[in-house]
């Protein structure tokens, strides 16, 4: 008794030390959407680079920091966290035309992975490039490195704060001398090298106001020669006829072909092919439209093969010549599950992935007759990647699931066999956990797959915490992963529940198409049909369930939320996008709009829109989960602004006594590139607040 009245004593001093709560002020702004007033009271926090703005955030932080901090168990958390992921994470070997090979390696804690130079896969590595070292506190990402097809050079494209923005630096792939070449204002580039220079993709620089707000428009493809500066890099290819579209060029390491990609406009890709052999040539489109994606995956003389999905909505690899690339000749026809991604290796063999179900499964082909040979028995129901090059016989892959740290394998094609390369060595046990993939039905019978992973020996008695994940959308695929960063919720007697969502690639084009547009409602039946099957099985109970999603996923937790709220005791929506009527006039936003819609199409697709959009579909005098919104104020995918307002009107609506704050971290983005530190941190703060609202 003496210990609680200590414990309560505690709590109320602490509550009266509490900064007050975050008031709002609302103004008077309305929208007419075909004749529909919609108020938008918080449009002001938009104005990223405002000092109201910043005062808001301020503000907010000053609330959420205080409430994290003083968790129970926030600092055995992160203690526990550092823990775990502090072990050797070792990348695939790859090779290049210069005769040396390339490896990513993480040491345990480093922010950022380093990469290493070796003789050999079996040679000592020499650090090539670390990324840790262009900034003190590892915001610096390294984003891509490519190295010309003579070996001569090599250019790395960096991000900095985890912004989508990006620069390129080019090295002597030799003496690893930093040139003085510099790019900047690149985005969404390839490094594209042709003789003595590359291309890349880049927009006009923004006004320096709203950088990391501002519609990108005019994607325009340039051409810098080694040893000039930027300002004279020669523009090679622009369309401003469609200024809200990507492109981006390639060129083969044989420097005899370039394709230049199109995309933006709808779910598929144009690609465009120049034979580089002809001074005077000109593009050819090899595409029919962009309602289909189509890659060139590989060149081999006259030959280009391509993955596309045209006329196969499960994939299929195709083969045409540069001289008439728009007939196609099958050497793998569609199968039963969906092509993921080929890999050739030696000088007529390829190796291709499926999805079967979500997991990856592998099987060698000959590519001169399409006949299946074998198949590649990986370690379990888990996600592989493999590292191949075509005209050489040697085969590095990465395999890990949810119980399984990425591990590398070497496969040898003589025998078929697979041995360890590199075998990580942890400071957990997860020999106590396992995984089950379970099948429910959604709300219109849809056979729905999802992942538990969990303590052996699990009882099904509606006791068990449950941290429930999806993302549902753009044709992405949930495959088991593995994540140190679960480990502590594991061991804590939680359940990872990760759930295969209509709108991702797991089943191909007709499984994203489900949860696209006017259809976009079946992605959150499917997710709300997971928590209920959950609570119906037995797993857990509605005080017991957190569901959680970043991005597209964030908008997934956002509309759980408000259409359910009394079926999640917490909602972590990170990195959302919240409303469904703008997301299309910030940075990118309009290339969401093959998946969304937008609220400029139609009167119905603005109402369907209106009736799922998180921001507008939160009403006052609701009782909702306690929220933890996280953002970060570089995030120009999408940009804070949706969180914020969110925010802001979850506070104001909420009329339950369940905490509703929103995390705003600071030089960082979407999180792409983010440093492990501040991984670790922002972790430990989603993993303390879950735990204490879920009794844990």
């Amino acid at each position: 008794m003496k210990r609680i009245l200590t414990i309560l004593m505690a709590a109320i001093a602490i509550d009266a030390c509490a900064p007050k709560n975050v008031v709002t002020r609302k103004d008077d702004t309305v929208d007419n959407y075909f004749g529909t007033q919609v108020a938008d009271p918080y449009r002001w926090l938009e104005d990223d680079s405002s000092q109201e703005t910043a005062a808001w955030v301020k503000a907010q932080n000053k609330v959420t920091d205080y409430y994290l901090r003083h968790l129970p168990g926030r600092a055995k958390i992160l203690s526990r966290l550092k823990e775990v992921a502090n072990y050797e994470k070792v990348g695939t070997p790859f090779h290049e035309r210069n005769g040396k090979w390339y490896q990513y390696r993480n040491n345990g804690l480093q922010n950022q992975s380093v990469l290493y130079e070796l003789d050999s896969p079996s040679g000592e590595p020499r650090v090539f490039l670390d990324p840790n070292t262009l900034s003190e506190d590892g915001t610096v990402a390294l984003k891509g490195c490519h190295f010309s097809n003579d070996g001569r050079y090599m250019a790395y494209v960096i991000s900095r704060s985890g912004s989508d923005w990006e620069e390129i630096y080019v090295m002597d792939a030799r003496s690893r001398d930093l040139l003085e070449d510099h790019i900047a204002w690149a985005k969404f580039t390839d490094v594209a090298w042709h003789g003595d220079g590359f291309y890349y993709s880049a927009y006009d620089k923004p006004g320096s106001d709203h950088a990391y707000s501002g519609k990108n428009e005019g994607h325009k493809i340039y051409f810098h020669k080694i040893g000039t500066a930027q300002d004279e890099d020669v523009l090679f290819f622009e369309n401003p006829a469609e200024p809200l579209r990507f492109y981006q060029a390639s060129v083969n390491e044989a420097e005899t072909m370039m394709f230049l990609y199109e995309d933006g406009a709808d779910v598929g890709n144009n690609l465009y092919v120049k034979d580089l052999r002809k001074p005077d040539a000109s593009f050819v489109q090899i595409s029919r439209d962009m309602k289909n994606a189509v890659y060139p995956v590989e060149t081999d003389g006259e030959l280009i093969y391509i993955q596309t999905n045209v006329d196969a909505p499960l994939g299929r690899l195709v083969v045409t010549t540069v001289d008439n690339p728009r007939v196609w000749k099958d050497v793998i026809p569609q199968g039963e599950s969906v092509l993921d991604g080929v890999s050739f290796i030696a000088d007529r063999f390829i190796i291709a992935t499926y999805s079967e179900d979500a997991c990856t499964h592998a099987y060698l082909y000959d590519r001169e007759d399409g006949r299946k040979v074998e198949e590649l028995h990986l370690p379990g129901l888990g996600s592989a990647g493999f590292s191949t090059r075509i005209g050489e016989p040697w085969c590095y892959y990465s395999y890990s699931s949810f119980t399984t740290p990425g591990t590398i394998y070497f496969w040898n094609i003589e025998t078929g066999e697979s041995t360890v390369y590199r075998q990580p060595q942890t400071a957990f046990d997860l020999s106590g956990f396992e995984t089950a993939q379970v099948f429910f039905p959604s709300k219109d019978g849809t056979r729905i797959p999802m992942f538990l992973t969990y303590k052996k020996g699990l009882k099904p008695d509606g006791s068990n915490p449950v941290y429930l994940y999806g993302y549902g959308g753009f044709n992405i695929s949930l495959p088991p992963s593995f994540s140190a960063m679960r480990v502590p919720y594991l061991e804590a007697g939680g359940i990872y529940a990760q759930v295969n969502l209509r709108g991702g690639g797991e089943y191909g084009e007709a499984w994203h198409l489900a949860g696209t547009k006017m259809q976009k409602q079946n992605v959150f039946d499917d997710s709300i049909g997971a928590a209920e099957w959950l609570i119906a099985q037995g797993y857990t109970s509605p005080g017991k369930l957190a569901i959680v999603g970043g991005s597209n996923g964030g908008l997934l937790v956002g509309a759980c939320m408000t259409q359910r709220p009394e079926l999640f005791a917490v909602a972590v929506p990170q990195v959302g996008v919240m409303d469904m009527l703008r997301y299309h006039k910030f940075t990118i936003g309009w290339n969401w709009a093959p998946d969304y819609g937008t609220s400029e199409d139609s009167e119905e697709m603005f109402r369907y829109l209106l009736g799922y959009s998180p921001l507008h579909n939160l009403r006052p005098g609701t009782a909702y989960p306690a929220t933890l919104v996280t953002t970060a104020d570089h995030d120009d995918r999408v940009v804070p602004a949706h969180s914020f307002k969110f925010a802001a009107t979850l506070q104001e609506c909420n009329s339950g006594d369940k905490p509703q704050l929103i995390r705003i971290d600071s030089k960082a983005g979407h999180g792409g590139g983010k440093p492990l530190a501040k991984v670790l941190e922002e972790q430990a703060d989603i993993y303390a607040f879950i735990m204490h609202n879920t009794g844990m």
